[in-house]
């Protein structure tokens, strides 16, 4: 506290982390979604970012958003959607927070989302058969976006309803009262004759004749 009454910006940060506690990280969801995370994009690599494509000929490199689907089938469609819609869930799971509000980690979850998008599109227009295009990318973060909002709200809802919680243990109604602790033994003191104390002067000695 300064002299004018304002605190300083040790004691504002010490309240505020008072007041609103960090989230604590669960660690074995943390495991999970991180292995998960891992292994779905690595699969996403292998079989269709750098995967080449036996065509005779390729659209045009598209950066105009909804261009393309005039001419994309409804399956084509569902595959954007589909592909990197696990995202949703894991990218939350690597996290390993059960109490996050729903907006930041929405939040977080699609931005992060979108910049895998942008990097496995770019990756993928170095592979011969594949183009840059922009609809790819904005399909993708649309599916990681629904299946954020339909998954995880719930998710952690229900993981946080049946973490194990300590309750102390109550007495049964019918059941013996607990014994009471044993007192403890008394000490006896032996009491003897009072000793006699020493003289701190010296006797007077008779006269000599």
């Amino acid at each position: 506290m300064q002299r004018d009454g304002t605190r300083t910006r040790d004691e504002r940060s010490g309240a505020r982390t008072r007041n609103r506690p960090a989230a604590a990280v669960h660690r074995p969801l943390r495991t999970a979604g991180l292995a998960g995370l891992t292994c779905h994009l690595a699969l996403v690599l292998w079989l269709v970012v750098l995967r080449p494509l036996p065509v005779p000929w390729v659209y045009d490199t598209n950066l105009t958003p909804l261009a393309s689907l005039r001419s994309s089938t409804g399956w084509q469609v569902v595959g954007e959607f589909l592909l990197l819609a696990p995202l949703g869930v894991l990218l939350p799971l690597a996290g390993g927070r059960l109490r996050a509000p729903w907006l930041p980690s929405f939040l977080r979850t699609t931005g992060a989302s979108a910049l895998l998008a942008t990097g496995l599109e770019f990756l993928s227009s170095w592979t011969p058969g594949h183009v840059l295009n922009v609809d790819h990318i904005l399909l993708a973060v649309i599916g990681v976006a629904i299946t954020h909002l339909a998954l995880v709200p719930g998710l952690r809802r229900l993981l946080r309803d049946r973490r194990p919680r300590v309750r102390m243990p109550v007495p049964a109604s019918g059941a013996a009262p607990a014994p009471a602790p044993a007192p403890a033994p008394k000490v006896t003191t032996l009491v003897g004759p009072p000793v006699a104390r020493a003289r701190a002067y010296a006797e007077p000695t008779p006269p000599t004749r």
